[in-house]
């Protein structure tokens, strides 16, 4: 029978109410109250909670929020499956080639781009294959011309893909980026430079794109014509690998975790400046590598999963802890604790409901535990009062620099109007999503809301809509192309 390592953080029942109560309180030393029983949990409204774990057919490494509010998954071994949020049920949808380890991002017209896959580890294939959510399928098209293992895909604002990184089907890194057009790919032969994995990659507010990471030295590539690498800004530690990072606001960015030891430390960046610096902000309660950063509609940042443990991926200490930063004070707030330890290859998404899916971890060689399960979290903010409600039918295509009525009868309670991006997560980095704050005025019947103009700040995909009222509670969002 196999054992789970022992994991000094895995705490249950009241101690984990206990530890939540010291670290909301800013306390990280031990307890030292009176003798007696402990206190209790906090409440939901502090802390969220977590819903029973819940099998999964699959280890979900890859993780992608599709269009119609499923959820698309793969493993290293086996079929791609579709998770229905609703009912709980996952189909398997068999795609035409391996696609572990490879890279994606969402198509103008909501379609998943998958670029490379996998033939052994380090060894990547050259193939492209796309999925289609309104029929369940998948379509091979023209391959790269390298493979690629452990790629980037970067949705451009003109709606073209680029692709960063990797090593091809020799298992020698791919230094030539790649650009889909729509029915093949370019090689940008000018910008050729030699990348971590997975690199940390947004599209900055001037249209390049900004490679946040893993190294410590950030840069910027230019697209056009044979492209063009500029150095950017040197983060002030790193390098930062198996951190995660995301794009909370436009040009936006919050650096956290990663390195070897692992790091608590956490940087953010704003590329809007003329002269942009990193600087950091405040440090997480735990250092942690293998972990996974969510936007949140509140403009929030939950981050779970990971080992404060040297080396890979490394058990000793696997935590089972999460941690929301906020991007107005800077702060971070301990949740309630899943109750399972996920690291190397576990992943986290953004549902339409506001709530999180926690899952994968495990599906690789090794000691690695398959974790064939997920968790579902529901943050603080969904028991802090009603949701506001989104009445009436919305399109499910805008267009940029548009106005759209959303019919609310909350409308004179709405504080933000966040568009999220659709997530499309792997080895710690999401590479879909975005959050974007839009410009709304409260109307007889609810909001007129404004969408952005530049394609640089919200490239085109799909997006969640959500309205957050002024106790911080979101919407259910629906789900539309912005193209």
């Amino acid at each position: 029978m196999r054992r789970r390592p022992a994991i000094p953080v895995l705490l249950t029942g009241a101690l984990i109410g206990l530890v939540a109560v010291w670290y909301a309180c800013g306390n990280g030393d031990l307890f030292t109250g009176t003798a007696g029983p402990p206190p209790p949990p906090p409440p939901p409204s502090l802390v969220g909670a977590w819903l029973p774990r819940a099998s999964s057919p699959i280890v979900q490494v890859h993780l992608h929020l599709l269009r119609n509010g499923k959820v698309l998954s793969w493993p290293r071994v086996g079929d791609p499956q579709v998770w229905d949020p609703a009912t709980g049920s996952f189909t398997p949808v068999p795609a035409p080639s391996w696609l572990f380890c490879a890279g994606h991002d969402w198509l103008p017209d909501g379609r998943l781009l998958v670029a490379g896959g996998h033939i052994a580890d380090l060894h990547g294939l050259p193939n492209t294959n796309i999925f289609d959510p309104a029929t369940g399928t998948w379509s091979p098209e023209s391959a790269m011309a390298k493979g690629r293992w452990y790629p980037t895909n970067t949705t451009l604002p003109d709606g073209e893909v680029l692709t960063l990184a990797g090593t091809d089907q020799a298992g020698a890194p791919v230094p030539i980026p790649e650009v889909w057009n729509g029915t093949g790919w370019r090689q940008l032969t000018g910008a050729s430079l030699e990348l971590p994995y997975y690199p940390r990659s947004f599209v900055a507010p001037d249209g390049r794109v900004f490679v946040a990471g893993e190294d410590q030295q950030s840069r910027y590539l230019d697209v056009t014509g044979l492209g063009h690498w500029t150095a950017g800004p040197v983060r002030l530690t790193g390098p930062r690998d198996y951190g995660s990072a995301v794009m909370y606001a436009p040009g936006k960015i919050l650096y956290v975790g990663g390195g070897d030891p692992p790091m608590a430390s956490a940087e953010i960046i704003d590329l809007n400046v003329p002269n942009p610096q990193w600087r950091m902000t405040t440090s997480m309660h735990w250092a942690r590598r293998q972990m996974d950063a969510t936007l949140l509609p509140t403009g929030d940042v939950l981050v779970t999963g990971g080992t404060l443990a040297p080396g890979f991926n490394n058990y000793a200490g696997g935590l089972v802890t999460a941690e929301i930063w906020s991007p107005t004070t800077g702060g971070w707030s301990t949740t309630a604790y899943p109750s399972t330890v996920r690291m190397y290859h576990g992943t986290a998404l953004l549902l339409p409901d506001a709530r999180v899916l926690y899952s994968g971890s495990g599906g690789a060689p090794g000691t690695a535990i398959d974790e064939l399960n997920y968790e579902v979290f529901q943050p603080p903010y969904l028991f802090k009062g009603p949701r506001p409600t989104i009445t009436g039918t919305l399109p499910g295509r805008v267009g940029y620099g548009s106005q759209l009525v959303v019919q609310t009868p909350d409308g004179a309670s709405i504080a933000k109007v966040n568009l999220i991006r659709l997530s499309s997560v792997t080895h710690a980095f999401d590479m879909g999503a975005r959050l974007v704050p839009l410009s709304f005025t409260t109307v007889s019947g609810g909001l007129t809301v404004g969408f952005p103009t530049s394609r640089a700040d919200a490239p085109p995909g799909p997006y969640m809509l959500f309205l957050v009222n002024t106790s911080g509670v979101p919407s259910i969002a629906p789900i539309l192309l912005l193209n």
